[in-house]
């Protein structure tokens, strides 16, 4: 006998195979981009702090970010013309800009209440806040927190998410 092919059932398994590897690689994909998609709008949004908090002590004008679960917007203080009185007025102060956020990726923040963070003319925090990533699937990011503090704005990672129980502070973000 001469056997030159395969046979059916030696296709049906090699199908098989392929079928879980590519299964595996789909959810490992996924896993990725989900990680991917989480680091990138903290760090954006941390360029984004970063950069009003340089603008304070560029204009030595106040400088203050609203944020809410949907987005944040950054204003200078202008209201009175020309140097702003030092307190915050979103409704006559100049928008800088507004960006909205991934609702597929939630912020939350350390204390709910208190949805400001106001930067002075020496560009020095009002309070010390921390902004988490709020999502199930965030294993694969490498920065999913921001501490804010007088002086500084640091990235890290949360040591327990959200999603399992963790707490969005500075005690759960370690810097990486």
């Amino acid at each position: 006998m001469n056997n030159k092919g395969m046979t059916l059932i030696e296709l049906v398994i090699v199908i098989t195979i392929i079928g879980i590897l590519a299964g595996a690689l789909a959810f490992s994909f996924q896993s990725w981009m989900s990680g991917y998609n989480t680091e990138s709008q903290i760090k954006q949004l941390h360029g984004d702090l970063m950069d009003a908090r340089t603008r304070t002590k560029n204009r030595n004008r106040m400088h203050f970010v609203d944020l809410t679960a949907a987005q944040y917007t950054v204003y200078e203080d202008t209201d009175p013309a020309p140097d702003g009185d030092g307190t915050p007025n979103p409704a006559n102060d100049t928008l800088v800009f507004q960006k909205s956020l991934n609702a597929s990726y939630p912020i939350t923040w350390s204390d709910p209440s208190d949805t400001r963070i106001e930067f002075d003319t020496k560009g020095l925090s009002n309070d010390d806040k921390t902004i988490c990533n709020n999502t199930a699937f965030d294993a694969e990011a490498d920065y999913d927190c921001i501490v804010i503090t007088a002086t500084r704005i640091k990235m890290g990672r949360l040591t327990t998410p959200i999603s399992s129980g963790g707490a969005c502070d500075a005690a759960n973000c370690v810097e990486k």
